[in-house]
């Protein structure tokens, strides 16, 4: 009989062993699991990231360099010099005059909000000709997401169309300021150097809706 409970208790004994066993692996094996989830989630080494390309500068769109004065610098202009129209590129209403109620407080000379011909624009685009350079880089340096695009113009008018990339107007502080100098984008090429523009279409704007 003593024989028999040694046998069971033995037997009793095994059993905890194993599950002790057991568990301990499985504990072990979240552990990993979970540090391994944890370098992903806070990208320790680079693990989780996704390569994503780099936006090519101005989006991909040739542009002309800021235009140099007699110091050989080439310096953001007033604001209140510069005339500006905003035409929505979206389905959203008033979205134009919006914007462009906002700009004017900043000191631009606006004119009446539009609407462009197409309301699928992907990305806000400024347009201008070449005798407004330096007002379309001034222009740019209030958004966030803008393209700069020279045009066949010969007047000064900028022309901003807003397009879904659109979410808010860089903060004023960090807006560019009159006589500092601009850094051109990169890659840019002289204005006289860059043919066959594109023709002025956007003067074909449709009053604000």
């Amino acid at each position: 009989m003593p024989q028999q409970i040694d046998e069971r208790q033995a037997r009793k004994r095994y059993v905890r062993r194993r599950q002790t066993v057991v568990f301990s692996i499985s504990g072990a094996v979240m552990v990993v699991a979970l540090v391994i989830s944890l370098l992903f989630n806070f990208h320790v080494g680079g693990l989780g990231l996704v390569s994503t390309p780099l936006a090519e500068p101005n989006y991909g769109n040739p542009a002309p360099c800021a235009v140099k004065g007699d110091d050989g610098k080439a310096k953001y202009v007033s604001n209140t010099s510069i005339g500006v129209r905003v035409l929505n590129g979206t389905s959203h209403s008033q979205f134009a005059a919006a914007v462009s109620n906002a700009l004017g407080v900043r000191g631009f000379a606006m004119q009446e909000a539009g609407n462009f011909s197409s309301t699928n624009v992907e990305r806000t685009t400024i347009y201008f000709g070449k005798n407004a350079i330096n007002q379309a880089y001034t222009v740019a340096g209030n958004f966030t997401d803008a393209t700069m695009i020279m045009n066949a113009r010969e007047d000064q008018l900028i022309d901003v169309v807003l397009g879904a990339t659109f979410n808010d107007l860089k903060d004023e502080k960090q807006s560019p300021q009159e006589g500092k100098e601009i850094t051109s984008i990169e890659g840019c090429k002289a204005a006289d150097k860059m043919t066959n523009l594109p023709a002025d279409t956007q003067h074909d704007a449709y009053p604000a809706q």
